[in-house]
């Protein structure tokens, strides 16, 4: 466990307010992303991509259900019952201004949990986040869907945001966003912003769906695809003239392709290659990576697949191994490879080699990159 952050003087008492805001505010003070609270353990906070404990006594079970009970509103305590866990946005006032936190609480081992993510005020534009330029591109799409990739808190959220964000300054159109629960919340610019959390603002994924087609979007986030139903809701609104984000947990873009058949039948799974054939434009992974500078404290690692002939042809064939060489030859395009942003990274001396070599899906590879060695995949026809 790396050395505790200072903070002798806390204690978990009765207050006007959930007791769980002075842990929330400390997040905030310590610019952690994210709070961890466990049964018999201190506080948590992850700083710079570390777990560091706060200087404080363990917390007890009975301590934070009585904190959790504060935060949750009736429908979530039903959902923490029935499911052992929830999710919910939790705002708390720090030095004047409002912060947002997505909250996931759980429970394990019989005791109750929590992980807090803390969202950004501010949205930040494609080079504070120091995205590659072609991001900007996968805003233009008038039709079809565009993935982000990748595992928990690998900033996939922050970077839909920005993509989201660049369309509200750039065109006049209406956006339309349906999450559980709510992350950024939106100013409206030129485009005209309309943000419904499942629970809060309609029932369930499903009828926000169906009342999604009679509000006259051109552009919607769809959240998470998590099952079945979510993706070919989505798909079907990609396919009916809207432009639809959404995150999808899978470890690659090329890896995104097996990840959402899984969550088909076999049977099904030529309708939907067909489908995402048509339909999806970009899929982009992405990974985070801490850095060797101040600021920022983390990059991310990108990849990007365009659904160009040659990448449509291959998914709609199944030959899905072939992908990664279709993207090699792409970059002309704007694709790219993961280790083609670690390259980048590493030339500007933002990250370290043994991290970039960690990470990296072909260490072998990004070595000869550094050398100078041109890197040739295999021939796809």
């Amino acid at each position: 466990m790396a050395t505790a952050v200072s903070e002798p003087n806390i204690r978990v008492t009765e207050g006007p307010e959930p007791e769980i805001n002075k842990l929330f505010r400390l997040q905030i003070k310590h610019n952690a992303s994210d709070l961890h609270l466990q049964a018999g353990k201190p506080a948590m906070l992850r700083i710079k991509g570390t777990i560091r404990e706060l200087n404080m006594p363990p917390l007890t079970d009975q301590q934070l259900w009585a904190m959790f009970q504060e935060a949750m509103d009736d429908r979530n305590k039903r959902i923490m019952d029935e499911n052992g866990g929830c999710d919910f946005a939790h705002i708390v006032n720090y030095e004047g201004h409002n912060w947002r936190f997505r909250v996931n609480l759980f429970r394990q081992l019989s005791l109750p949990g929590m992980v807090a993510r803390k969202i950004e005020q501010f949205i930040p534009p494609f080079e504070k986040l120091n995205l590659p330029p072609i991001m900007e591109e996968l805003c233009k799409f008038d039709q079809g869907m565009v993935l982000l990739a990748g595992v928990t808190g690998s900033g996939k959220s922050t970077t839909i945001a920005s993509m989201l964000d660049w369309v509200n300054h750039n065109y006049r159109k209406h956006i339309l966003t349906i999450e559980d629960p709510i992350e950024f919340v939106f100013s409206g610019d030129k485009c005209l912003i309309n943000q419904r959390e499942i629970g809060m603002d309609v029932k369930d994924f499903h009828i926000a769906m169906k009342h999604a087609v009679r509000e006259d979007p051109d552009i919607m986030l769809v959240g998470e695809m998590r099952d079945q139903e979510t993706f070919e809701t989505a798909i079907h609104a990609a396919e009916t003239g809207h432009l639809v984000f959404g995150t999808i947990h899978a470890s690659s873009a090329p890896g995104t392709i097996n990840r959402i058949l899984d969550l088909f039948p076999q049977d099904m799974h030529k309708a939907i290659r067909s489908s995402m054939g048509l339909n999806m434009r970009a899929i982009v992974g992405q990974k985070l990576l801490k850095t060797v500078v101040d600021e920022p404290s983390r990059v991310p690692i990108v990849e990007i697949m365009r659904f160009n002939p040659t990448v449509r042809k291959l998914v709609l064939e199944e030959e899905d191994e072939k992908l990664p060489a279709a993207i090699r030859i792409g970059k002309d395009e704007g694709m790219q490879l993961f280790n083609d942003s670690l390259y980048s990274f590493l030339t500007r001396e933002m990250v370290s080699r043994a991290d970039a070599f960690e990470i990296s899906p072909n260490v072998e590879e990004l070595k000869m990159m550094l050398k100078g060695i041109e890197v040739k995949g295999p021939a796809i026809l």
